[in-house]
């Protein structure tokens, strides 16, 4: 059996040469086996890989989602959220501006105008927290602050910081944070602030743009610099801009797709 799937960047700016995060869509008529969803992304070989499964008419949410990385199944992934919404919006003709789907981390609804998707995502603060000795002793460049939400929330003070760290992976990988990582965040010298993600164990050690580690970015970055509207960029070697808002309990974070090619993938 064959069904399309389509790669698709998201958090793209081409104004500063940002490629964003590639992730694989597959639309479904019905769920896969789990192991058949987590084969078809590591053949894949993209950060995430998004299959989901139109609702019946008048459902609370038009569409399921899931999300599989290379090696497991993810609880919420922001920039395959974003592929995915941008895939219906554009490729399958989809007439509305909201997309909402249910998933793992309950509903998550997706606008999509003038070809900027804005996500509605859960908020996590971190908190103050310990850092495991084995990941302090892999950074070249110490943090002056330890946080934790699902991830662990690394403070620097510039952004130079955050462009020049390296990871010894040998001893990164000694721990395992199922699903969760790392994030290294900064101010930002033309934007309000910056980060890196990184998973400890995973095929793919870092994630060119995070949505998700945004849920906790956002909060701590609006009570530090007293702004509600931010603008984070991403700077891995791809890069990403995301536009972030500030709602209380939930976070809103903003970016642009683009659709790079659609291809038959064979799950049979």
């Amino acid at each position: 059996m064959k069904a399309d799937c389509y790669k698709v960047n998201a958090f793209v700016d081409k104004t500063l040469g940002f490629k964003g995060n590639a992730a694989c869509i597959v639309p479904l008529d019905e769920w896969l086996p789990d192991a058949a969803m987590l084969r078809l992304a590591k053949e894949n070989g993209v950060a995430e890989t998004a299959f989901f499964i139109r609702n019946p008419e008048g459902s609370e949410n038009a569409f399921s989602l899931r999300w599989f990385t290379p090696d497991i199944e993810m609880d919420l992934c922001g920039h395959a959220t974003l592929a995915t919404a941008y895939t219906i919006a554009t490729q399958l003709n989809y007439g509305h501006d909201v997309i909402t789907f249910s998933s793992n981390s309950g509903n998550l609804a997706v606008s999509v105008r003038d070809g900027l998707c804005t996500l509605d995502f859960p908020s996590r603060p971190p908190k103050p927290a310990r850092l495991p000795q084995n990941i302090l002793d892999s950074l070249s460049i110490k943090p002056k602050e330890v946080l934790l939400a699902r991830d662990y929330v690394l403070l620097y003070d510039k952004e130079s910081d955050i462009r020049n760290i390296t990871i010894d992976r040998e001893m990164f990988d000694r721990l395992n944070i199922d699903p969760g990582g790392v994030v290294v965040t900064a101010p930002g010298d033309s934007c309000d602030f910056v980060s890196r993600f990184f998973t400890p164990q995973a095929t793919i050690l870092e994630d060119p743009v995070t949505g998700s580690a945004h849920c906790s970015l956002i909060p701590y970055w609006s009570a530090k610099i007293g702004k509600v509207e931010m603008t984070a960029h991403q700077i891995s070697a791809q890069g990403g801009t995301l536009y972030c808002r500030e709602c209380g309990e939930r976070v809103r974070i903003s970016g642009r797709g683009e659709v790079v090619k659609k291809f038959e993938i064979n799950f049979g």
